[in-house]
């Protein structure tokens, strides 16, 4: 049965336990598994109410109705009868497995975890970061859930229901979890390819978290509800008749039309900065049809009777998708409109609107195949709540595309994807020592952007590369957390000999006399030395601790001589024992703000390098004398801006001279196509002191119209 709306409307206002039952029994045939397993939850959550008033137990109920009607599946329904038994009641795990066997004990002891680490780990929801502790939530859902896909399955099928009743909750606790749900359970769904609950599950969240937004685009497809359904009726009765006068009978095929759902209308007008009125594929038509050569017959007569926007063209079914999915995507010109045009069979159709789910749904239809890698690469353990939501969102919120191997491999990245990012792919030690590529036989960078049906072929250097600049130009989580790795423990070994070198200067010692005294005395932070003043302060007091048990004179003479002095010269701070007249950054690598530094002293200079410059890690091997460096403490925020930019000679020169008088440093610019002939966007990276981000859009307003102004250093924005 194909969930809709309708469907939807009847599950959220089934009110009483008699109704919810005889609905649930229409999903699946009711066993006496199934039975036993309702009287048991009925019995367990007597006396207990939701928020809303009514029988608790109503909730799982209807949420294994909802899991029935996508999978079919009795232990997964059967699951999702019990699952807030453990947590909400005397009842332990024990007694289901006693009960209803290991399979739906395992399922419930998968659900009761979930349930466990989201209460544990989730800040109270009166707090501006959820979303990223959300993402911390999130990893540990799937490192807990890893094992068993069906006990993610049922926690959407259950985040579904929550969201359905989301009305008798506060203003707060609506908005909490309608963020989780966007952030966490519908990126879940898109993956394991359900596409009708992530299209709900965004939808849902939408209407809690951007109520003006989606008013909004409510009123237009409103008001222009009678045009809308004119243009598609129209394309609609124009494909059917070509279709029919070239030999498809009337039960060859299907045509479907629809509107973009909303949450994703309002995501195509914040990533492209346009209206509504100019989301190019608002308008869609779906066509079903028989057997995949009748999916190819109808897409060529459909591109010689259209003009096809061809830069829009994917063939999944050629290429599936690593969720199953399988459908011609094309976009074409018809009248005044543009439309996009998706062409499936009827099993393909199951696969898409079901996903994973279609495993259980359609024994022997369906596509089995779908592979589950992704939740594994996702499993990372060591980083930051900040860097693993920033690891994870271009794996989960890209549109993916498909990328060859020589050898036809096929490999799915996300948009945007660099040849980097797919040698990773390929393995790790690919990524590693990849020097070089062809991209469809053409010497290309690493950093080339990738295309759909793109053939890479990547050339390995004997050695591991490290790029520690490079890692916000690659686009996948494998390619950044591997990246970052290597970068880790490059940057060490710099510091470990860095430490030997400021401390050697500092004393005025040699450095063998340094390394040997780190030795003897096992200094295990001597790598944060570089880094850390107090570290490096405490060093020198134990140093000058052991001359002066040695001889009072040169106690007296370290105490005045290897006081560390500090200097604060162009937005750094220096340490030195030594005299500092002034600060250069040499023309080698010129580090820009944050980025990891060390300095040489010269002649009372201190010039200062990149930690990764060549030039640095020459001076290094010949031990140069260092000072200690580091950034001066200073509040700098990133922004992402798109403006609308008039035509005309001189006018961006303008703008950009308006942007530095207030004090924004830009860091990368640029121009769209041109919208008009008068009109084009412009979009621009920058950084600026300035945090209150109305504030400064006020302010670049006074000059040009802001479309589109976000901090991109800010998780929850």
């Amino acid at each position: 049965m194909s969930l809709s709306q309708v469907y939807i409307e009847k599950v959220k206002h089934l009110a009483d336990v008699d109704s919810a039952t005889a609905y649930l029994f229409l999903q699946i045939t009711p066993s006496e598994s199934l039975r036993s397993a309702l009287d048991y939850s009925i019995k367990a959550h007597k006396n207990q109410y939701r928020k809303s008033g009514l029988p608790y137990v109503i909730h799982p109920i209807l949420v294994a109705a909802i899991v029935s009607s996508l999978t079919g599946d009795e232990s997964m329904a059967i699951a999702a009868l019990l699952h807030d038994i453990v947590e909400d009641t005397h009842v332990n795990i024990e007694e289901i497995r006693e009960l209803f066997g290991l399979d739906v004990a395992h399922l419930v002891e998968g659900l009761t975890k979930i349930d466990s680490i989201r209460d544990s780990e989730l800040i109270p929801s009166n707090s501006d970061e959820r979303l990223v502790v959300s993402a911390l939530s999130f990893r540990k859902m799937l490192l807990a859930s890893i094992k068993d896909v069906r006990v993610l399955v049922v926690k959407l099928c259950d985040r579904l229901h929550n969201m359905l009743t989301l009305d008798a909750l506060s203003e707060q606790k609506q908005q909490r979890i309608a963020e989780e749900t966007l952030v966490v359970y519908s990126p879940i769904a898109h993956r394991l390819g359900i596409s009708f609950l992530k299209n709900l599950l965004e939808d849902l969240s939408f209407s809690y978290l951007f109520k003006e937004e989606k008013q909004h685009i409510d009123n237009y497809l409103e008001t222009n509800y009678h045009a809308i359904e004119m243009k598609l009726d129209e394309f609609k009765e124009s494909i059917t008749k070509i279709l029919v006068q070239n030999g498809f009978c009337d039960d060859d095929f299907e045509v479907l039309s629809r509107v973009k759902h909303r949450y994703s209308i309002y995501l195509k007008m914040q990533r492209k900065g346009v209206g509504i009125e100019e989301v190019l594929d608002l308008l869609a038509l779906r066509i079903l049809t028989q057997d995949p050569v009748k999916c190819y017959n109808i897409l060529g007569l459909i591109h010689l009777h259209f003009q096809p926007f061809s830069s829009r063209f994917k063939d999944y079914i050629a290429v599936p998708k690593d969720n199953g999915y399988r459908t011609i995507h094309t976009t074409v010109f018809y009248n005044t409109a543009i439309f996009e045009v998706q062409i499936r069979t009827y099993d393909m159709h199951k696969t898409a609107e079901l996903g994973v789910a279609a495993h259980w749904k359609y024994k022997s239809g369906g596509n089995n195949s779908i592979k589950l890698d992704w939740l594994h690469n996702l499993g990372y353990q060591n980083e930051s709540i900040e860097d693993f939501y920033d690891l994870i969102k271009n794996d989960l919120y890209s549109e993916d595309i498909s990328v060859f191997s020589p050898k036809g491999e096929v490999f799915t990245l996300p948009q945007g994807a660099v040849v980097l990012d797919f040698a990773y792919a390929v393995h790790t030690h690919v990524g590693n020592k990849a020097k070089s590529a062809l991209v469809n036989k053409t010497k290309s960078s690493l950093l080339s952007e990738l295309h759909n049906g793109d053939i890479v072929k990547i050339e390995l250097s004997e050695n591991n590369i490290t790029r520690c600049s490079w890692i916000d130009a690659v686009k996948t989580s494998k390619a950044k957390t591997n990246m970052r790795y290597n970068c880790n423990a490059r940057v060490r070994e710099i510091d470990l000999k860095s430490s030997v070198n400021i401390v050697a200067t500092a004393m005025n010692l040699n450095s063998s006399r340094v390394e040997e005294w780190f030795d003897k005395h096992n200094c295990d932070k001597r790598a944060s030395i570089p880094t850390d003043i107090e570290q490096f302060r405490e060093v020198i007091y134990k140093y000058t601790q052991e001359i002066s048990q040695n001889n009072r004179f040169k106690s007296f003479l370290s105490r005045n001589r290897f006081k560390l002095k500090q200097y604060t010269i162009r937005g750094l701070e220096i340490y030195s024992t030594l005299h500092v007249s002034d600060v250069v950054f040499d023309y080698c690598c010129h580090p820009k703000t944050g980025d990891e530094i060390m300095a040489f002293l010269e002649k009372g200079k201190v010039h200062v390098h990149h930690k990764m410059c060549k030039s640095a890690s020459k001076y290094l091997r010949e031990k140069r004398a260092m000072v200690f460096v580091k950034w001066e403490k200073q509040n700098i925020y990133n922004y992402n801006m798109i403006v609308s930019l008039h035509s005309g000679m001189g006018t961006l020169a303008e703008f950009l001279n308006f942007l530095v008088k207030l004090n924004i440093d830009i860091n990368q610019i640029e121009l769209g196509k041109n919208k008009s002939e008068t009109t084009r966007y412009c979009e621009i990276e920058f950084e600026s002191k300035e945090a209150d981000i109305n504030l400064l859009r006020a302010k670049i307003e006074q000059k040009i119209k802001v479309i589109h102004l976000i901090r991109t250093d800010d998780a929850y924005k």
